[in-house]
């Protein structure tokens, strides 16, 4: 889900359970949707299984061709980050399979830095790649943070308040 390491949509199935992941209600994904089609979506995941890793998310960002240069990519990365700040994460990581000037300058624009490069990690269409890492802080660091939230009740503390 690393724009473009997914070389085809997975089943409806495998899909599904990608997104419910294994910490229910932590790592959303927002899909967009044009006349009832998936044009995209903005992923998010663990960024290591160890607990002390909570703080800090992975995320994903996937588009169809035709979804390319309409401001979908942005959109979509822009409200999964906001959300995942309010959730308390204090960092996010987008990995970007390698070469890939388009991405890259989409993480960039939203305030992500690169942070590192993995050589040779992903095997796709025959050849190694190159993954980099893009890092962008989301809150402070503090010496008691404060555990993240699923993102359900961010939504049902906003439906209480109008």
């Amino acid at each position: 889900h690393h724009n473009s390491s997914e070389m085809y949509f997975k089943s409806a199935d495998e899909m599904a359970r990608r997104m419910a992941g294994e910490h229910t209600g932590l790592y959303p994904w927002l899909v967009a949707e044009e006349d009832g089609r998936a044009l995209g979506f903005a992923s998010s995941s663990p960024f290591r299984t160890r607990r002390a890793y909570r703080w800090t998310v992975e995320t994903g960002i996937y588009l169809a061709s035709e979804a390319h240069g309409r401001g979908i990519g942005r959109a979509l990365l822009e409200r999964l980050l906001a959300l995942l700040e309010r959730q308390g994460f204090v960092a996010a990581i987008g990995a970007i399979a390698l070469p890939n000037p388009a991405s890259v300058a989409l993480h960039e624009k939203l305030g992500f830095t690169h942070a590192g490069t993995y050589r040779g990690t992903g095997f796709k269409l025959g050849e190694w790649i190159d993954v980099g890492l893009w890092q962008r802080d989301l809150a402070e660091r503090t010496a008691a943070p404060a555990e993240p939230v699923p993102f359900e009740s961010l939504h049902r503390a906003e439906d209480h308040s109008e």
